[in-house]
């Protein structure tokens, strides 16, 4: 119980109110600090005997150094006023004090939010028809396919190009690449496309498929190990056959398949102008050829080599036949045509022989001529030559039975040592075995020219 008739009490405003002091927080509103209350002031009592009195008051106690006034408790109210505001203040600061730090870090946080949110971007990737929204910090196109784990090859397709910058909205697709062995009218080749069906791939080579023949379906979808697509497009083929001409719209994988769809029938020996099996082309004309014909063997003769060897007993110029050559024979059959009512040259379709050529065997003498013959070296010969054949060594009398400068008979010329005919034989040997002759039966072999030999 106080010691004083008169109470004080503390203000209510110096207590600590988390309501009432400053938010230091980055972007949030200070709230208004309420008016700081002033001391109370209790009124005062009313006059009635106070029974109570301290102990330095009771008789006989002694009086305190210095016993307070009454006049003296309005100052010590206030001065514990002024305390309490301090000590208000104080509290103020170290609450300031401790609220600075997580402010600044408040304020760092919210500068790089506005950094964090201004660097992620919404994108929606389509990867090869599946579409997908996503966000991410990459830069480019390039970044993003590495951060989602999108590989692409040499025939895919990225749209915007690989590198491009990328924006927060924009969209990218990715089109796989899928290998397709395509033969358009029998010509392969090994091509790529990006589409799903073979409707999408026939549209992305241009191939007009309006009428074509199809391996596949149409709406067949193309994985990403491709397939083999044949595709035969629709062609104008003129057929001419029987005198009459026929033009068909065709699909069709060879000129054959072409003539049966112009209604004709191929019989016997009946082709076309171009090879049944082959690729019909676009404006192509094909000839129905009507073929009759028979086979005809023929006997052939085979000629016969001639085998020539040198022999040291005969004199050079001289040959001697040593084995007789013999032609063989052989059969030919040959094929007789008649086409579209024209006759056409034979053609040799098969060759048997029958009786092998044997060689003709010819020996060649290589031994030298000798200069001269004992009792006719100084006679005029060069003059006798010039009456009988004019000086011509391959003469012949018009009668063929004489030849060469001295004009020998060939039996004449062989027993004499000659072979083959005198006229075939050089000049150094004709005269050699005219000599000979004169030794044997004198000028009597040149009757009219014989003379010569002495004048």
């Amino acid at each position: 119980m106080s010691n004083s008739q008169y109470q004080t009490y503390e203000p209510y405003g110096a207590a600590y109110d988390p309501h009432s002091a400053e938010t230091l927080a980055y972007g949030v509103q200070t709230a208004p600090t309420p008016p700081m209350p002033v001391a109370y002031e209790e009124p005062m009592p009313v006059a009635y005997e106070d029974t109570y009195r301290p102990a330095y008051d009771l008789p006989g106690a002694p009086a305190p150094a210095s016993a307070p006034e009454p006049a003296s408790r309005a100052g010590a109210s206030r001065r514990a006023a002024r305390r309490r505001k301090m000590r208000g203040a104080e509290r103020a600061d170290s609450t300031m004090r401790r609220l600075l730090p997580q402010a600044l870090v408040v304020a760092f946080l919210a500068g790089g939010t506005t950094a964090f949110v201004a660097k992620d971007k919404a994108i929606e990737l389509n990867v090869d028809g599946k579409p997908r929204t996503l966000h991410t910090f990459a830069d480019d196109v390039t970044e993003l396919l590495a951060e989602e784990g999108v590989d692409v090859g040499a025939h895919d397709v990225v749209a915007p190009a690989p590198g491009t910058a990328l924006s927060s909205g924009d969209e990218i697709a990715v089109h796989y690449g899928r290998p397709v062995r395509l033969t358009i009218d029998g010509q392969r080749r090994e091509v790529w496309t990006t589409a799903h069906t073979v409707e999408g791939a026939l549209k992305q080579f241009g191939v007009r498929a309006e009428g074509a023949y199809l391996s596949a379906a149409r709406s067949q979808r193309i994985g990403r190990e491709g397939l083999a697509l044949d595709v035969r497009t629709e062609r104008a083929v003129t057929v001419m056959a029987d005198g009459r001409s026929r033009t068909v719209r065709t699909n069709a994988a060879t000129v054959r398949e072409v003539i049966e769809e112009a209604g004709i029938t191929l019989r016997g020996q009946d082709t076309t102008s171009v090879a049944p099996g082959s690729f019909p082309r676009d404006g192509q004309t094909v000839t129905v050829l009507r073929i009759t014909g028979t086979k005809e063997v023929r006997e052939e003769t085979i000629p016969f080599r001639v085998e020539r060897r040198e022999d040291a007993s005969l004199f050079k110029g001289t040959e001697v036949v040593e084995q007789a050559g013999r032609e063989g024979v052989r059969q030919v059959t040959y094929s007789l045509r008649t086409v579209n009512g024209v006759k056409q040259k034979p053609r040799r379709i098969r060759t048997a022989v029958v009786r092998e050529p044997r060689a003709q065997v010819v020996k060649v003498g290589t031994k030298p001529l000798p200069t001269s013959v004992q009792g006719a070296d100084g006679l005029n010969w060069q003059g006798l030559a010039t009456c009988e054949s004019g000086g011509r060594p391959n003469a012949v009398d018009p009668s063929g039975t004489y030849g060469g400068l001295y004009q020998f008979d060939t039996r004449t010329w062989q027993s004499l040592g000659g072979s083959g005919r005198p006229q075939d034989a050089p000049a150094a040997e004709q005269t050699f075995r005219a000599k000979k002759l004169y030794v044997r039966r004198g000028a009597s072999p040149w009757p009219h020219c014989g003379r010569r030999l002495h004048g």
